[in-house]
């Protein structure tokens, strides 16, 4: 999985420096453009039609726990977010911080979140119906939420509409034709997920060459990138500690604080790139996207830490929970 992971990264990097070095011009502007917009509803359909509705349904039970998830996604983030802004207002430019509120905004991701929770032995089945949950919320939640903490004009360009036909819509699709293409998209997954990925790649792409012929890495200079993951880290760590400590003090067992943490805490590039492609300006994306790509990165490297952290102390945690429950 990390080889994976790791393999993504480079794939973002590789194509950073092609926008950077061959960004598109003239009539590739227009075809880009219209290629993002079909590999992002084509994401979205695949997503729509791999979800599993018995999932939703069984996972729906244990509502403290999702309740505690989706808080801390939608609500406690945000909050950090603008304390951050209003502590150091000048540390960022204005369309970073633009971008790292929007990060905020965003919903938590799906497969790492599962994943690492398996690896900790946290609880699997709640990471599924919350991190499912948080996805499908994010489609509505995330541009109310970005306007209202942002308060940017390119914030609500499109609004709602947009994001109901470019994302709910295709997601829908795929929900409807499940029943005959589901087994497919499961049998086939590596596939689909490669055409995720792929999809991230062309958006990043066209949002990135817009963004250079715009003088992005003027705008950006290095000291910026180092303050963005300064900026970044900080959140997480804020973040993890808040949800490790505040599950223990609400009083869940060790296996759902494990799905707390890694659910609570992850953001979504999967999702977020093709967003912030439809709420934000052309050449306002590729710098909006940096501080999520990099809190991407870093959250899997720290979660996988922690994942290998939670699992060592398994053994002792599972006695603790037996007294827990009596």
């Amino acid at each position: 999985m990390f080889r994976k992971i790791d393999t993504f990264l480079l794939c973002l990097i590789v194509t950073i420096i092609i926008a950077t070095v061959f960004p598109c011009t003239g009539n590739g502007v227009k075809f880009f453009q219209d290629l993002a917009v079909f590999v992002i509803g084509l994401m979205f359909f695949f997503q729509g039609a791999r979800l599993s509705r018995r999932a939703i349904i069984e996972g729906m039970i244990n509502w403290r726990i999702h309740l505690a998830i989706l808080t801390c996604t939608f609500v406690v983030f945000p909050v950090i977010g603008t304390g951050l802004h209003a502590l150091f207002p000048r540390v960022l430019s204005t369309d970073t911080w633009t971008g790292l509120l929007f990060l905020c905004c965003l919903p938590s991701t799906v497969q790492s979140s599962i994943a690492f929770t398996s690896i900790g032995q946290g609880n699997v089945a709640a990471a599924i119906c919350s991190a499912t949950m948080s996805n499908i919320l994010g489609i509505f939640i995330t541009p109310i939420l970005t306007g209202l903490v942002v308060h940017h004009s390119a914030a609500t360009q499109g609004g709602v509409t947009s994001i109901m036909l470019q994302l709910l819509l295709p997601f829908m699709l795929g929900q409807m034709a499940q029943p005959w293409i589901g087994p497919w998209v499961h049998r086939y997954r590596q596939l689909v997920s490669l055409s995720d990925r792929g999809s991230i790649l062309i958006v990043v792409y066209t949002a990135f060459s817009e963004a250079v012929t715009q003088g992005l890495w003027h705008r950006v200079p290095p000291l910026q990138i180092g303050y963005i993951l300064l900026a970044d880290s900080l959140l997480l760590f804020l973040v993890l500690v808040l949800t490790t400590f505040g599950s223990r003090l609400l009083g869940f067992s060790r296996r759902d604080e494990v799905a707390i943490v890694f659910c609570g805490s992850k953001k979504t590039l999967a999702s977020g790139v093709p967003m912030a492609n439809v709420l934000f300006a052309g050449p306002m994306v590729g710098i909006i996207v940096l501080p999520l790509m990099i809190y991407h990165q870093l959250q899997l490297f720290v979660c996988a830490t922690l994942a290998r952290r939670y699992a060592r102390h398994a053994p002792d945690a599972k006695a603790r929970d037996i007294a827990h429950q009596t």
